[in-house]
């Protein structure tokens, strides 16, 4: 990889990790998902620096931020857009499209589990082709295109469960968690530009940095460690349904994007190895359900279990 993308790299890494204090793995995975094309699912309580995350990344990027609270009332056009009655213009009133918040670079989805299926739906052609199909006409979203959703944790009142389809969108999913002491003490004394500042990189950067992500090398080895891990996934007695072929892409890509971020032109066992918690989790059921932890336990053990090429 040429000098120009791994400055392009550690400036928009840099820039983040200026406003998210002591999560680098986070912020590694957001990313990742730039890189990529991918949406970035998160499950955490309130007021850990999610919103945080969403907005430094769009400022980063020189693009705009857009954030929903999902509701119980909240209806799909609350997301997409409506026509709306436009009384200007030369012939009179007519109605006219006016865009939702989806129309943003990066949309931060807050709370997502607390909408019902059908308003949660409205995301799903967006995240998957980018684009938004309302009042019988297509519309592309802006590129890059992210989606950040967070979602609480299930036990708490009032959340839906997200459907299989939306969470097969998620390329990967992860927590904020908690800071640390030192990067807590370091949000109570405001060291954290507020500003934001500019853009990191520009858009003819991010475009070169995509392709370079899409032309990294997997040697065919690794693609049947990937292979040999998704078929685990269908076997193992822990789980009720393994890993899609939607699934086994997701970790391709996501390793492909840590190797760039690690520097290198190519994909190494180690690097899926890493990622494949956070791509495969949300894509598999545990046999017992509502077993604490038992969808991580299994993606672990499977992990344990399968060898990787030297």
């Amino acid at each position: 990889m040429d000098g120009a993308a791994i400055t392009a790299l550690q400036q928009l890494q840099s820039a983040i990790e200026q406003q998210v204090f002591g999560k680098r793995n986070v912020v590694e995975l957001a990313i990742i998902c730039v890189l990529t094309g991918g949406h970035l699912l998160l499950e955490d309580v309130p007021g850990v620096g999610k919103t945080t995350l969403g907005l430094s990344i769009a400022r980063a990027l020189g693009g705009s931020f857009a954030r929903v609270q999902f509701t119980s009332d909240l209806l799909p056009s609350d997301i997409l857009g409506a026509s709306v009655l436009d009384p200007t213009g030369p012939d009179g009133p007519h109605l006219r499209f006016r865009g939702g918040p989806i129309f943003a670079n990066v949309v931060l989805a807050d709370e997502l589990n607390r909408t019902p299926p059908r308003t949660q739906s409205a995301l799903l052609e967006a995240m998957n082709e980018g684009q938004v199909s309302a009042d019988g006409e297509t519309r592309p979203l802006p590129s890059p295109f992210l989606v950040i959703a967070t979602q609480n944790p299930f036990e708490l009142y009032g959340t839906w469960p997200l459907p299989d389809a939306q969470m097969d969108r998620f390329l990967l999913r992860s927590s904020m968690g908690y800071p640390d002491r030192e990067s807590e003490r370091a949000v109570l004394r405001g060291d954290a530009r507020r500003d934001f500042g500019g853009a990191a990189i520009t858009a003819d950067q991010l475009v070169r940095l995509r392709a370079a992500c899409a032309a990294v090398r997997m040697h065919s080895e690794v693609e049947d460690y990937i292979l040999d891990i998704v078929a685990a996934t269908r076997s193992t007695p822990a789980l009720v349904r393994g890993v899609s072929t939607r699934g086994a892409e997701a970790l391709a890509r996501a390793s492909r994007g840590l190797a760039l971020l690690r520097g290198r032109d190519h994909v190494l066992p180690d690097d899926v190895r890493r990622i494949a918690p956070s791509a495969l989790v949300h894509r598999v059921q545990a046999r017992a359900e509502g077993a604490s932890g038992g969808a991580e336990r299994a993606v672990d053990a499977v992990l344990s279990s399968v060898k990787a090429p030297v």
